[in-house]
């Protein structure tokens, strides 16, 4: 009367210990204190001002985009 499968079970997989490292550690402070100050002020705050780029400046870049080579 023995109604069960007769096999074997599957050894279970064994997990992962989860590490925190330390550049982990660096973000989550890194994100923390961005959400912090975003917090205090009502919005990002950016201390980046971006130049304004002289059009006669020599670029490389901006030069192979204009003429596209086939």
């Amino acid at each position: 009367m023995e109604s069960k499968v007769e096999g074997v079970m599957k050894p279970r997989k064994k997990q992962k210990k989860l590490r925190i490292t330390e550049a982990d550690f660096m973000l989550a402070n890194r994100r923390a204190a961005r959400l912090e100050e975003i917090e205090q002020h009502g919005k990002p705050v950016s201390f980046r001002k971006v130049l304004q780029k002289s059009k006669k400046a020599y670029n490389r870049k901006r030069l192979k985009k204009e003429i596209p080579s086939d």
